[in-house]
């Protein structure tokens, strides 16, 4: 089964590039074992960050997710959410 993780965080006006660095660096210090199949991240209006890392795993399980930021570089708590694939078109 393959599982999408989706991470979203919103930057302190102005801190859009800083929260994109901050998420890249913490997609390239996921682990190796078990490593993602993909991973791949996105910016948006508002600063805003979007990371997901598809993985070959059951949906419920233990799997390396990004943490928190620090609090002065991100206006919200961090969206999460777990998706299992269905298939392709």
């Amino acid at each position: 089964m393959t599982v999408a993780l989706m991470w979203e965080a919103r930057a302190v006006p102005g801190r859009g590039e800083a929260l994109l660095t901050w998420a890249e660096e913490r997609v390239r210090e996921l682990p190796a074992d078990p490593a993602p199949l993909r991973r791949e991240t996105f910016r948006a209006p508002q600063d805003r960050v979007l990371v997901i890392t598809w993985w070959d795993a059951p949906y419920d399980a233990d799997l390396p997710e990004l943490p928190e930021p620090e609090a002065d570089l991100v206006t919200r708590a961090t969206h999460r959410w777990r998706f299992e694939s269905v298939g392709t078109g």
